[in-house]
């Protein structure tokens, strides 16, 4: 009987290389495909050969899909353009069901296999109620948060071979294996085409940034100017470190005003909102966010927020937060658990301040 053929997700790096071998022991034929969604410095990205020749090692096919025309369109420019407007982008919720999903599953359908498979540390769970995701078994290194958007058509369609194991289990697991790419890539939770700092990025993307952006103030809650910022798209909700000002007593990014190129510094306590307004909801089930049990996470590995109640607006809805949340940044994903299950997430637009 032949063998079942899946495409491996492969980016040339250990937990990718850690999927092909489980799934190959699992009796699968593993047919391997890599994207080439961007290059750096004008060269083809050394993920790909690494990719490549981890699947001449093997003897297994290996394909590579050129989609960096697409990828600067629909994740590159809207990431540049996020951050002109004053918000802090999350581009990889987008990336995933709309890019890198989309393509496999097309590549998958060209080569004659069933399903797909990536390295994520997440799990695929199948109940009465319906396929979910669910945090990955290593807590450190689970990835739910940005997998929030795939429908249930892609989920059906994928294995997450790497779900139930920890970061320190694949290591080890993948020690003894010659035949297998032992370097450690950037964990797929970085932002790909971002090598150091996204303020760098941002440069190299528009070169007449800091022309632009120059003259900005920060200021206090009344308004008051405090200093000269470096523009306010090198900036984000939040952030205390490396804002150049020195007041007295640590300060916190508390709004960020692109129409007057003012960035408001604040307290700690000055983060917290009571409220949040998201839009581009993908929810799986409304009734469960309505449970006592659901929460409310707004940052990668963030702490998950008790919920008071939820507002179904046009397009939108309006979670009001239990205890209030601390640095809600507009851009940035909510993703909605019960217990360990994703069951919707959202794109913040607006955080309405706790009134002091």
């Amino acid at each position: 009987m032949d063998k079942e053929r899946i495409l491996v997700g492969m980016s040339g790096g250990i937990d990718s290389s850690a999927a092909c071998k489980l799934l190959r022991e699992a009796g699968y034929e593993v047919v391997g495909a890599t994207l080439r969604m961007w290059d750096r410095h004008g060269k083809e990205a050394p993920f790909i050969d690494d990719a490549r020749r981890l699947a001449m090692r093997l003897g297994m096919e290996h394909y590579t899909v050129d989609i960096r025309d697409e990828f600067n369109e629909k994740v590159i420019r809207p990431f540049i353009d996020e951050y002109m407007n004053g918000r802090t982008p999350n581009p990889c919720v987008f990336c995933n069901p709309d890019i890198k999903w989309k393509h496999l599953i097309e590549e998958a359908d060209r080569h004659g296999c069933r399903k797909i498979a990536t390295g994520h540390y997440v799990r695929k769970v199948e109940d009465a109620s319906g396929i979910w995701i669910e945090e990955g078994r290593d807590k450190s290194k689970d990835q739910s948060y940005f997998l929030w958007g795939l429908s249930r058509e892609q989920l059906e369609r994928t294995l997450f071979p790497l779900g139930d194991y920890t970061k320190r289990e694949i290591k080890e697991m993948m020690a003894g294996e010659a035949a297998y790419e032992k370097k450690e890539k950037k964990e797929s939770m970085e932002i790909c085409f971002i090598e150091d700092d996204y303020r760098t990025f941002l440069r190299q993307a528009v070169p007449d940034i800091d022309a632009r952006m120059s003259g900005g103030y920060y200021v206090d809650n009344k308004g008051l100017r405090l200093g000269r910022h470096e523009g306010y798209p090198f900036y984000t909700v939040g952030q205390r470190k490396g804002l150049g000002i020195a007041l007295g007593e640590p300060a916190y990014v508390i709004k960020i005003n692109p129409a007057k190129n003012t960035v408001k510094l604040g307290r700690r306590e000055e983060l917290t909102s009571c409220a949040m307004k998201i839009a581009r909801c993908e929810i799986r089930d409304m009734e469960l966010l309505r449970s006592p049990e659901a929460r409310v996470c707004i940052r990668y590995r963030g702490e998950k927020y008790a919920i008071r109640s939820i507002t179904e607006g046009e397009n939108e809805l309006t979670v009001e937060f239990a205890d209030g949340a601390t640095a809600v940044a507009p851009g940035q994903s909510a993703v909605f658990y019960i217990g360990e299950r994703v069951v919707g997430g959202g794109i913040i637009t607006y955080a309405q301040p706790t009134k002091k």
